[in-house]
């Protein structure tokens, strides 16, 4: 069962477990496939080792995951110190029904990026049958989830897979109308493709965070010291043409509270967009309340991206505000999605996290799968 178990430690001790939210999400597989006595393999990769093959120190090990787990899933879970080869075939061929066996992570060796063959085989030789759980992969054609299925009698999603598609393509393919969709962050350029297939979905989209300066470039605004992406100043204009001739409505936001420099004690100022002084860090109080009509008036909002600097508690109102108001929108009964990342961050930290719809546990796959793109890991599954 390829899982996704690449958690926060602690910076101080390197084994403390910070945010258990990904071991949590496999609860639900794993709980199934233990009830139904599968020898179950655990497989993942944890942070970005350079395929040192096995190095001996601790960084880099999944170890510091086995007591969480074992807490989860109310039994023994034994560790590997390798995820192929004679030794861990034998321990997988010792293992009794209903029982739990922890390989080490796969990204020690170089090939698990590549799909390399050896890697895929290796790990194929351990089970008859591979499960894929780990969404936040799936947009990885790597030998852990995608070569790995060659070798095996049939491959399935799990529960958490499963769940991850239903929400984020039945929000772009069949969704509740009206249909909303968020897009922040810093950067026009990383978040273009996703942007433009939205207009293509949606009945409104709401852009904020860094990126706006460059969309406010375009319109032959001046930013101060905002954040700009000079060569990406162009598409912006033309994302804002595509939406108008789509009917779409593309709204940027009609304020902004800037500061004098970028740090967290900086004096807060409400601009307007027309009159940007210093650098803007976040969206401005009309802006927060003309995006929450649209909100409010929407059956299904997507929300992917901060609307400001959200580290800076002065420059964080505009992405808990939008928090807020989906939470507000969940409870009238619109469907809610948080499509990765930073936004998670966000909602988890304003304690919202139960009261959105769906929040999704990939950052890259997510933002993939709302481009409309197939995702390899998913791809690699049999039919069903």
């Amino acid at each position: 069962m390829r899982v996704d178990l690449n958690v926060p430690l602690d910076k101080s001790d390197e084994v403390t477990v910070t945010d258990d939210t990904r071991l949590r999400a496999i609860v639900p597989t794993a709980k199934f496939l233990l009830e139904k006595n599968a020898k179950l393999i655990l497989c993942s990769h944890f942070g970005r080792p350079k395929g040192e093959i096995i190095e001996k120190g601790k960084n880099g090990r999944l170890t510091p995951t086995v007591p969480h787990l074992e807490n989860l899933l109310g039994t023994t879970v034994t560790k590997a110190d390798d995820c192929m080869g004679a030794e861990v075939e034998k321990m997988a061929a010792d293992m009794e029904p209903g029982t739990v066996l922890l390989l080490e992570n796969t990204r020690f060796y170089a090939e698990e990026t590549k799909n390399g063959a050896d890697l895929s085989a290796g790990l194929g030789k351990l089970a008859d049958y591979f499960v894929m759980d780990a969404f936040g992969t799936a947009h990885r054609a790597h030998s852990s989830t995608a070569g790995v299925t060659q070798h095996m009698k049939m491959s399935a999603a799990g529960y958490l897979l499963d769940k991850e598609l239903k929400y984020l393509k039945g929000a772009v393919d069949s969704p509740n109308r009206p249909l909303c969709a968020i897009v922040g962050g810093a950067k026009v350029s990383t978040k273009i493709p996703v942007i433009s297939s939205l207009i293509e979905k949606c009945d409104t989209v709401l852009i904020g965070g860094g990126m706006i300066f460059t969309f406010y470039k375009a319109m032959g605004l001046e930013v101060g010291e905002s954040l700009i992406e000079d060569d990406m100043v162009e598409l912006a204009g033309n994302l804002m043409k595509e939406a108008e001739a789509k009917g779409v409505k593309m709204l940027l936001p009609v304020d902004v509270t800037c500061a004098a420099k970028f740090d967290k004690d900086a004096e807060a100022k409400v601009c307007a967009i027309d009159s940007i002084e210093g650098m803007g860090l976040d969206i401005g109080p009309e802006s927060i309340k003309q995006f929450g009509e649209v909100i409010a008036n929407s059956q299904t909002v997507v929300w992917n991206g901060p609307m400001g600097v959200f580290e800076f508690p002065k420059f964080a109102i505009g992405t808990f505000a939008i928090a807020d108001m989906l939470a507000a929108a969940t409870e009238k009964g619109a469907t809610t999605i948080i499509g990765g990342g930073d936004s998670v961050a966000a909602v988890n930290q304003a304690g919202l996290g139960p009261k959105m719809s769906h929040i999704s546990t990939g950052g890259g796959a997510s933002l993939e799968l709302l481009e409309g793109k197939v995702l390899p890991g998913v791809d690699a599954l049999s039919d069903a």
